[in-house]
């Protein structure tokens, strides 16, 4: 089992979820208190798609489920032989730093302890 061989990781994942989530709700609050104040600045919100590493489907799930936790995005879809996830988003106007991000707070910890081979 992942947590037994790698404790350490899981608990910098924890902790760096943790932190995304309390800075994930700030930034949400904010854009909800701009989009309705009286300038009414809505950030754009759409749909992208982001890939992600090789990992077992219970990393991708697992980063999947993170994902959604942490406010201002949601995981719709998980395509395993894409390695890809399609995500909606509040704020769309930076989605490359917001995958960025995604990418060094949860996904290298998630390869880590789901991570497989390239077969």
């Amino acid at each position: 089992m992942a947590i037994l061989r790698h404790p350490l990781v899981c608990l910098v994942l924890l902790l760096r979820f943790l932190r995304a989530v309390v800075v994930s709700g700030w930034q949400t609050v904010r854009v909800i208190l701009r989009a309705s104040g009286p300038a009414g600045k809505r950030p754009p919100v759409g749909f992208i798609r982001m890939r992600f590493a090789p990992m077992s489907e219970q990393g991708a799930a697992l980063l999947g489920c993170m994902i959604s936790l942490t406010p201002g995005t949601t995981t719709i879809d998980i395509d395993m032989e894409r390695h890809e996830m399609l995500l909606h988003m509040l704020d769309t106007s930076d989605a490359a730093g917001a995958v960025a991000g995604i990418r060094r707070e949860f996904e290298r910890y998630l390869v880590i302890l789901f991570g497989k081979s390239p077969a």
